[in-house]
């Protein structure tokens, strides 16, 4: 795998994730990528979000598309941290198929804010040391 990465998920397709053309539809790509976040965010850091006072709310998204997939691949997904600022995180994350092909590259921003009053917050200091685990080597930090 991809050294680039710190965090490796890998994920089968589905039948249901190939679109009229062929392929895996693009929007399967974002849900990817938000799932290894979270399921990262939940597993990883202890990140509650049913009861959490302080959540990750994604402000901009961004997928770009190499290579086709389509079932029955499994798509490998790295996930790295871009920048850890004082109460963002830019996600990043590689798709491949099993064969080290890019299929996608994508990124996640999220910003903590308070769950009742939506106003930005720092990162808990707990899901932060969990991060600073997963950010890109030579990337500096607030």
């Amino acid at each position: 795998m991809n050294a680039d990465y710190a965090h490796w998920v890998s994920v089968p397709t589905r039948w249901k994730d190939n679109d009229v053309y062929g392929h895996v539809n693009n929007v399967v790509h974002y849900s990817l990528m938000d799932t290894a976040i979270n399921e990262w965010m939940i597993r990883t850091a202890g990140f509650e979000p049913g009861s959490a006072g302080v959540i990750g709310l994604c402000v901009e998204s961004h997928c770009s598309y190499k290579a086709e997939v389509a079932f029955p691949d499994t798509i490998d997904l790295g996930l790295r941290i871009g920048r850890l600022g004082n109460s963002s995180v830019r996600w990043e994350a590689g798709l491949f198929r099993s064969d080290g092909t890019l299929v996608a590259e994508g990124h996640f921003v999220h910003v903590f804010v308070g769950r009742e009053d939506r106003r930005p917050v720092p990162v808990p200091e707990a899901i932060r040391t969990e991060m600073l685990k997963l950010v890109r080597t030579g990337d500096t930090h607030e």
